[in-house]
């Protein structure tokens, strides 16, 4: 591995959380995760020389991270051959849904399946602490939209896991 493929591996190394909650945020089944993961990972190794440092890593790596996914989820992009995850990349285990929390985090995401492509981002940018300038910038929105998106987006979030408690 050369220098340059080491210090992009340590900064996704360090920035991992962002790419499993994306996925998990855009994916509901494992093995569609870890496609998506592969192609973000891919997409970021290609755009990693372009660059340039002027923001921190993790911001460009959440505009290119849910890009990617708004795409792939869009494509609804299935490949059948597998491929290794790279060298030097640690996958976390997937959480059981052993406790009261897991289950409720597990139905939180299955209710954020059924959010549009722009939601699931704003939601996930929210999630993360985005402040509303970042998330209008990321977006292509203004602040006050993203506001008022995000209101409506989680008066959607509560009404879709208040019927997702009633089916179980």
């Amino acid at each position: 591995m050369n220098t340059n493929e080491s210090h992009f591996m340590q900064l996704i190394n360090q920035n991992k959380g962002i790419l499993f909650k994306i996925c998990r945020i855009y994916m509901d089944n494992p093995a569609d995760r870890d496609d998506l993961l592969q192609e973000m990972i891919l997409q970021l190794w290609r755009g990693f020389g372009s660059f340039k440092g002027e923001s921190k890593f993790s911001s460009w790596m959440y505009r290119v991270a849910l890009n990617t996914a708004i795409v792939f989820f869009k494509k609804q992009k299935r490949r059948p051959d597998s491929e290794q995850m790279p060298e030097g990349f640690e996958h976390p285990d997937e959480p059981g849904n052993a406790n009261e929390k897991e289950e409720q985090l597990a139905l939180f995401y299955r209710a954020v399946q059924q959010l549009n492509k722009v939601e699931k981002a704003l939601i996930f940018l929210y999630m993360e602490n985005q402040p509303y300038d970042d998330i209008a910038a990321n977006l292509g929105i203004s602040p006050v939209n993203v506001r008022v998106r995000l209101n409506r987006v989680k008066t959607k979030l509560k009404e879709i896991v208040n019927t997702l408690s009633y089916e179980h």
